[in-house]
């Protein structure tokens, strides 16, 4: 197996300046931003834990959990279909449009990374269909004919002169660096094809065994457009992507939002239990779910079962030393083409997925120092399955013979190997190494070598200290080794039983509701009852509006006053009207989320379409925690539910938050006391 074209592509990625610029502002910012976030669960060690105990049991027992998931789905209404492979899923996606439309269909796309596995536009676009992504990062890397270069951050490789120009030339824009303008254009152009699209594609995050529920993640809204706009929803999961009860889905999301993107919640979180309902106006009329395996059962059943836990954090790639010196684009097979998965994870999950030969060779991209191990949320051992990848051991490579190594190396890790063996011969090599790196370590930067070591090409060798660490460590030298800090947890059930005695307050949930919803965006207002309608009319009035959606039942809201203020009140969704009015069962304080479940008169395009959503809620519907919103009735039984946190937002070019992309710009709040 050759593999000179990854070698090439890593030896391009160094030398671009553009590139190494941008992956270190998104590495430092995500790797900041998700320690900050977990730092706000103080018991998030634990949740990690407790989150691979579930995961390793939903790998346990795949077959047994998704008999269960599929006879809810099929009970709630959907329509399921299992793919064997990419070929099966297109077979499928064109059964099921097969009687959409005469023509070429619209089919228009959530990010997801199940579609870029299986290559789905190209062999959509291959049929004469028209398939438009509609993240903004995924919409930038299609309009530039390229893949993702990032799990979470597509365009993690491009800066903001790249967007400009793009936009220039496509659109026909003035040239402009300006992110709110190049994100307002997507905005403006996308909209139109959400709303004339035959089918919408989007991926899973989670599906919820016990209750047959979809759950996605989204935070510019277009998930939402996709799922409820189009007629057809189509949605893509691996069928790996599985947690037994809502109780784990609100640990997983806990996690997952604060690894990702360093929130505490995504601002869309959609929970889809059925397509729309006979007295609902608004949502899919059919949808249908596409259980992948492609490869994931020959996954299961290999030494590389771990590797299914993934939640698609994107964590390890941005703590992975090596990832954030090449970029999603150096990850490519022996043929040139591109691993659907990089980074750590990646590297992993693509020669399991689709084979050793093709993608074996990625593993030796890694320092195995083990930052993405300490990174990820549900506490995969990646270090340990990356050597697994390199020795060969999995089902399809169980020779166990060195995967993507040259035959120097082999033949030094031989050597390597019968040294270590023997503690005096070891001790040996390790003082003759250090005199030797000592000597040539200043002309390192000039030794690089073709085929046998890459190191000066991009770095020089540090000098070796003079005395190794056994030695020290024997000598009793050891003052001036590392402290090892002994840190005393404090009893976690002691600390949430105080916390919960705290929150029994009424005042204080609202006041931490308050807050969290203002550091994210949003504006809070506390009104008795009575002033709600005034204090609404005069927001519409400071705003120059006369037109409004509404629900059909807001609470303390007198629609009659409206009328007579001359304010027009309108049920459905309208794309030209910018403000809509709804009420919310329930409201979760510790993140600032507001929580709406689907009804008559209650259409989710109301807070999904206009440029400023205004939602009702009295006090009293204030609870704690994600786990309790969850749980309640309302959600259950609703055919689909939107847990929103914060106006719509992005940060897909330069890392630059942007606030109002296919959501509202503005999410105000009334608080009924």
């Amino acid at each position: 197996m050759s593999t000179n074209i990854f070698h090439q592509r890593i030896r391009a990625s160094i030398v671009n300046e553009s590139l190494q610029a941008a992956l270190d502002a998104n590495a430092e910012r995500r790797v900041k931003g998700r320690i900050a976030a977990l730092a706000t669960l103080p018991n998030w060690r634990e949740r990690r834990q407790h989150a691979h105990e579930v995961r390793a049991d939903v790998i346990a027992h795949l077959g047994e959990y998704l008999k269960i998931f599929t006879g809810k789905l099929v009970e709630n209404g959907f329509i399921v279909h299992r793919a064997a492979d990419k070929a099966d899923a297109l077979k499928i996606i064109l059964e099921i449009t097969a009687g959409t439309a005469s023509g070429p269909l619209l089919f228009v796309k959530s990010k997801s990374m199940i579609s870029e596995e299986i290559e789905l536009n190209l062999s959509l676009e291959a049929l004469g269909h028209r398939v438009v992504e509609t993240d903004l990062g995924e919409y930038i890397v299609q309009l530039r004919g390229e893949k993702p270069a990032h799990i979470i951050t597509p365009a993690v490789h491009l800066r903001r002169q790249d967007v400009g120009k793009l936009f220039h030339e496509k659109f026909g824009i003035p040239y402009t660096e300006d992110v709110s303008i190049l994100t307002s254009t997507a905005r403006k152009i996308l909209r139109e094809v959400f709303l004339t699209a035959d089918v919408g594609i989007s991926g899973v995050n989670f599906g919820v065994a016990e209750t047959g529920t979809l759950c996605m993640v989204t935070n510019e809204g277009n998930g939402r457009m996709v799922t409820t706009v189009p007629p057809v929803h189509i949605a893509l999961m691996g069928m790996e992507r599985l947690v037994p009860t809502l109780g784990d889905l609100a640990l997983m999301l806990s996690l997952l939002a604060r690894s990702a993107t360093a929130q505490k919640l995504t601002v869309y979180t959609q929970l889809i239990n059925s397509p729309r309902r006979l007295e609902e106006t608004d949502g899919a009329q059919a949808r249908h779910l596409i259980i992948l395996d492609n490869g994931r059962s020959r996954l299961q059943n290999s030494p590389l079962q771990e590797a299914l836990y993934c939640i698609r954090c994107g964590a390890c790639l941005n703590a992975c030393p090596v990832f954030r010196e090449l970029g999603g684009h150096a990850y490519v097979g022996s043929d040139g083409s591109m691993a659907p998965y990089p980074g750590p994870i990646g590297s992993i999950v693509s020669p399991g997925l689709i084979g050793l030969e093709q993608f074996g060779h990625l593993a030796q991209a890694s320092s195995l120092c083990g930052a993405c191990k300490d990174a990820c949320p549900v506490d995969i051992d990646l270090p340990r399955l990356l050597t697994r990848v390199r020795a060969g051991n999995t089902k399809e490579g169980n020779n166990k013979q060195a995967i993507g190594l040259s035959i120097q190396s082999k033949i030094g890790l031989q050597i390597y190997g019968g040294i270590a063996a023997s503690p005096s011969l070891f001790s040996l090599a390790q003082r003759l190494a250090g005199l030797g790196a000592r000597v040539v370590s200043p002309f390192s930067q000039w030794m690089w070598l073709p085929g046998i070591t890459g190191w000066g090409y991009s770095k020089d060798f540090p000098r070796p200290a003079i005395k190794t660490f056994r030695n020290r460590f024997h000598s009793g030298d050891r003052d001036s080794l590392p402290r090892i800090k002994k840190t005393v947890i404090m009893g976690v059930k002691q600390k949430d039983l105080v916390a919960i005695e705290l929150i029994k307050t009424k005042e204080i949930l609202v006041e931490r509701f308050s807050q969290e919803l203002k550091a994210i965006g949003g504006q809070v207002y506390r009104v008795t009852p009575n002033h709600l309608t005034d204090s609404v009319i005069a927001l519409i009035r400071e705003r120059g509006m006369s037109t409004i959606m509404i629900w059909k039942s807001v609470p303390a809201l007198d629609e009659s006053r409206l009328t007579q203020e001359g304010i027009k009140a309108i049920r459905n969704g309208d794309p030209f009207v910018k403000a809509g009015i709804t009420g919310a069962a329930v409201a979760i304080a510790e993140t600032g989320t507001i929580v709406m479940p689907s009804g008559k008169g209650k259409p989710l395009s109301v807070s999904l379409l206009p440029e400023i959503h205004i939602a009702v809620i009295h006090s009293s519907q204030i609870v704690y925690s994600l786990e309790e919103a969850i749980q309640i009735k309302d959600v259950k039984d609703a055919s689909a539910t939107v847990l929103i946190t914060g106006p719509s937002r992005t940060a897909d070019i330069e890392m630059t938050l942007t606030i109002g992309v296919h959501g509202p710009k503005e999410l105000v709040v009334f608080i009924l006391e």
